[in-house]
Formats: C-alpha cells, structure tokens, sequence
C-alpha cells in the first residue's frame, strides 16, 4: 500500500509502493474472502472489520463503485456513510485538509470517487485514516485489480500474457500500465494519436521493467494474438461535450467479431463498465462466449472486501498468509 503520513497507516491510492510478491497475496486474499462469502451467505459469517466505519465520498456518479464497496463494508462487519462529494463541498465548501481530519476524527476509512487525483493525495497526506482510491481522473486501481484477479482466478495469469486495451488512453488505461510496471505481462494500448495515456506512467512503468507497455495506433495490429481485449467508453463522465467528436475519432476502435478473431482463439473480452453496446463493443461480444465481463464486475466486491481487512484489521490478513504458506509448505511436504 502508499506509505502515508504515519509509519501505522495504510492507503490504497494506486500501485506505486507494492510489489508482484504483494499483489499476488492480494489476490489469494482475495479467494479466500470470496469462499467466505459462500459461506457467509450460508450462514457463517465473515466480519473481520466488526463495528469500523468507512466514510465514502463520491463526486461522481456510480453503481459497480459504490454497490459493491457499500456492501463488501456491511459484509465484513463495519458500517459505511455515504457522502456526496458535492454536497459536502469538497474543496469549495471545505479544505480538502480540514475534511480529512474531520473524518479522522468520525471514521476508521476513508473511500473517494473523485475527479482530480491531487485531491485523493491531499486527502491521504491529512487524513490519520487509510485512504482508498475508488477513481480519479488520472487512475482505477480497484478497476484493474479487479480485472487481473479475475485472470488469476480463471488460470488465464501467465508472464507472456498479452492484454490490448482497444480505446482511449483514460485512467482505466493508466491503472494497466501501473501494474506493468510491478507484474510481468505484455499490456499493448491501441489508441488514437491525440488520446494517449499519462506519459508520466509510461515513463515509470517501463523503467520498473517487470512486464512490456506497447502503444500502437491500429487496434488490429494490437490485437493480432491477444489473450484479452479490453475496452472501455469513449466519452468518459465529464466529457460528454466531446461526444459527437470522440464518436468519429474512436469509430475504427470497437472491439467487434471481426477484432477478436485477430486475438488468439482462447482470447477473453474485458470492459470495466458501463458500456455502450454499439460503440466501443457490440452486443454480440459482449454476450458471447468469450467474454467475463460479468465475472470481473462481481470481482470488484472480492476484491475491495481483500483491499479493507488489509487496510482495517492488519494482523487478520497476516495470519491468513501465514496459515496459507504453512499449508502451502505441508502440502509440498506431503508430495
């Protein structure tokens, strides 16, 4: 996780201060939590943030976001407040300092969906509380580890995974080149010339040199061989000025029948939702029998309840790695 303001504090802003060894433990938590949900739901629950509050704060609009965090929270025990980030004004109404020392003082977390990423820094600089990134302009990173666990989960995880993002390069885009900078796989981005992703990223991910970031303009020769195509909406929220322009501008890039059989046969489609079918997807992929759309949606919830018992009850997600590695050993032993 970020190393905030104090040593014990833990934030989840991105990918920049966690390691492959780090993210794979992420994702075996993260199937652990999703058969305790099974279990739960059977009737025995898992609560291992009992009685702590979440504070959740929204500037923008959402359902997969929200849903799955405001459950995920009342599942593992704890209780979420729900703010609108316009109504609370933040930094209008309020310094963005002033509001996460408040919510410090109220809550044991806090989770924003915002527009400018400065903001969710200043929050986790000023806030005594772990901090969450639900989004921002610049980056998704509980998007995308949602998105690669869910490839984990189905086997589909190898070092020569070749992933192409077929649209614009957005903070869904940006999130993805992050991780290529931790976990070795191949990430291409097929996008128009004037809608690349942050350079800064690009920059950073490919000094780490764990996996390959490739940008390339035709999305056919991106996708030629590609285990998973991946897209997301042209027009993102508040670009809808840009509509009409971004329809012409990305009308080459939608993943269609034609698209996926460049990809390798076993190839899987992903989209982060929502989506509009008949623009960047058509509806035929979108239902058809490659894509695990739906899977990496549910995912978010697994995947978020894995990132919070990390962030809110520490010595819980330790003692389920050292069990895991103790049976892990075991089972080598037995063999």
């Amino acid at each position: 996780m970020d190393t905030a303001s104090t040593a014990a504090k833990r934030d989840f802003l991105g990918f920049s201060h966690l390691d492959a060894g780090k993210i794979i433990e992420l994702f075996d938590f993260s199937l652990f939590i999703k058969k305790k949900r099974r279990e739960g739901l059977a009737g025995s629950p898992y609560r291992p943030i009992e009685g702590k509050t979440v504070a959740m704060i929204f500037n923008k609009p959402s359902l997969r976001t929200r849903v799955s965090f405001e459950l995920g929270i009342h599942e593992l025990g704890g209780y979420s407040i729900n703010l609108d980030g316009k109504s609370i004004g933040v930094n209008s109404r309020e310094a963005v300092e002033d509001i996460a020392r408040l919510l410090s003082r109220y809550n044991d977390a806090i989770v924003a969906r915002l527009h400018e990423h400065s903001v969710i820094e200043d929050l986790a600089r000023n806030a005594a509380i772990p901090v969450v990134n639900a989004l921002t302009d610049l980056s998704h990173p509980c998007q995308i580890l949602a998105d690669a666990f869910t490839l984990y989960e189905k086997g589909l995880w190898r070092d020569d995974c070749k992933i192409v993002f077929v649209g614009d390069g957005n903070n869904v885009a940006n999130s993805w080149i992050e991780l290529a900078g931790i976990l070795p796989f191949h990430f291409v981005l097929a996008c128009p010339e004037n809608h690349l992703p942050d350079a800064g990223l690009v920059e950073t991910a490919r000094a780490k040199g764990a996996g390959t970031v490739e940008i390339v303009h035709d999305p056919f020769e991106a996708a030629r061989g590609a285990d998973v195509l991946y897209t997301d909406v042209w027009t993102s929220m508040g670009q809808e000025e840009e509509t009409a322009e971004r329809l012409e501008t990305f009308r080459d890039f939608q993943i269609n029948a034609k698209l996926l059989a460049e990809a390798s046969p076993s190839a899987v489609v992903m989209h982060c939702m929502p989506a509009h079918r008949g623009e960047e997807i058509t509806a035929e992929v979108m239902e058809g029998p490659q894509s695990i759309i739906m899977d990496e949606a549910e995912n978010r919830l697994h995947v978020q309840k894995a990132v919070l018992v990390k962030l809110l009850n520490h010595d819980e997600y330790r003692k389920f790695h050292l069990t895991h590695r103790l049976e892990n050993v075991a089972r080598k032993l037995k063999t």
